[in-house]
């Protein structure tokens, strides 16, 4: 029992930064009050003590936010930030090293008895108002985006996000764009690698692009010379953004007032 609570205790450290001793976590942390009770709650609940069992998961509901039904099945290392507003079906099973923010459903979508609510393999995160419904399993090492609704299996290591949830494949990083990307000033891969961003996609095929268009006017300068030609030498226009706005027309910068290069805004 007491191994597990350090265990409980040491998962709030390691994925709360605001975390600042153990004292504090034992006496504010709901997260870890709704999980202490329901280990409680779940005892009793095998021993086939339901009535007493479902008090005291109503009682940790009053005082936490978090309900979890006695007969949910949860692993070791479990933690739930914030947690208000996190619900936990009866049937649900949660894997070791697993994660819940706040306004998290792991419900079911009949009224049928039986296994009912999603399983969750290990170290998977959901995040913020994720809704998980039936019967359904979501892989080792899965991620669900806040406010996804999450209906179908899930493989191990994937991403989910959107309503209906929907598999996000993993981007490849390419180095030649990240350089270029890094002289025009757009940093593209500020975001989640894993998370769809339409702006990102639209201006990382403008890279793809421009990379394809630099390599034929290479090959074409290079056989123009071979043929005996004259190619034009002169330097092309700086892509570093610091030097943006260097030209004939920047009065603004002039008057302390300039547009940020990634955003369009202007700013004094």
């Amino acid at each position: 029992m007491f191994e597990r609570l350090k265990e409980d205790i040491g998962v709030v450290f390691e994925r709360d930064p605001a975390a600042r001793s153990v004292f504090e976590v034992l006496t504010t942390y709901p997260g870890i009050h709704a999980v202490l009770a329901h280990r409680l709650a779940h005892g009793l609940w095998s021993r086939r003590l339901r009535w007493l069992a479902r008090v005291i998961a109503n009682v940790a509901r009053l005082f936490t936010g978090i309900e979890i039904h006695p007969g949910a099945r949860i692993g070791r290392r479990f933690f739930i930030d914030h947690g208000m507003g996190v619900v936990i079906g009866e049937t649900a099973e949660i894997g070791d090293d697993c994660t819940l923010y706040h306004g998290v459903t792991l419900g079911g979508t009949s009224w049928s008895r039986g296994k009912r609510h999603p399983t969750l393999g290990d170290d998977v995160v959901v995040g913020a108002g994720a809704k998980i419904l039936g019967p359904i399993e979501l892989g080792s090492g899965a991620r669900v985006g806040s406010n996804a609704v999450v209906l179908k299996d899930v493989p191990e290591g994937t991403t989910v996000v959107g309503i209906p949830g929907r598999l996000v494949k993993k981007r490849t990083r390419d180095e030649r764009r990240e350089a270029l990307a890094r002289k025009m000033g757009f940093d593209a891969y500020g975001i989640s690698r894993d998370m769809p961003d339409p702006v990102a996609h639209a201006i990382n095929c403008m890279l793809d692009h421009i990379h394809a268009l630099d390599d034929k006017v290479m090959r074409m300068s290079s056989t123009i010379r071979e043929l005996g030609g004259t190619v034009d030498e002169s330097e092309l226009p700086t892509l570093d953004a610091c030097e943006l706005g260097d030209g004939a027309d920047d009065e603004p910068a002039r008057s302390g007032t300039q547009a940020d290069p990634a955003s369009g805004e202007r700013r004094d």
